[in-house]
């Protein structure tokens, strides 16, 4: 991993920092962003490190992990903010290598494609609706 120092999303999903996880398996862990955009804003992230969206590949392992970031994300919006009604359950087309913004009546979901993420960590933006005014 190049840069200055640990991925601090690796430290988190390996559970070394205070960060309070809302969920943790094998292959993912999720927690609030520490920055919300909206009502709820979590992130779901992969415990292994993939830097971006770009470093996804067309093939079955990264179609489940993709599926399975966006289910756990679901799943914690629906426990969290049962009246953020989401009316799709599919995941939507995969563009430019499996970048995607998926948009329900107050749900949101989606990655930032580089150079517009923050951390060199891909992590999956959950959203349940109204987003939070910016002073």
């Amino acid at each position: 991993m190049a840069g200055a120092g640990p991925c601090v999303f690796c430290q988190i999903a390996s559970s070394s920092t205070s960060t309070q996880l809302l969920h943790s398996d094998e292959k993912v862990v999720a927690f609030q962003d520490i920055n919300p955009s909206a009502f709820k804003h979590y992130l779901v992230i992969p415990v292994e490190h993939i830097s971006t969206v770009k470093d996804l590949q067309r093939r079955m392992a990264d179609y489940q992990l993709v599926s399975h970031l966006l289910d756990v994300g679901q799943t914690l919006l629906h426990r969290d903010a049962p009246d953020s009604k989401q009316y799709s359950s599919y995941l939507i087309k995969l563009i430019n290598r499996m970048s995607c913004l998926h948009t329900c009546h107050t749900s949101r979901f989606g990655f930032h494609q580089p150079p517009f993420n923050s951390v060199n960590h891909l992590h999956l933006h959950c959203l349940a609706l109204p987003f939070i005014p910016r002073s």
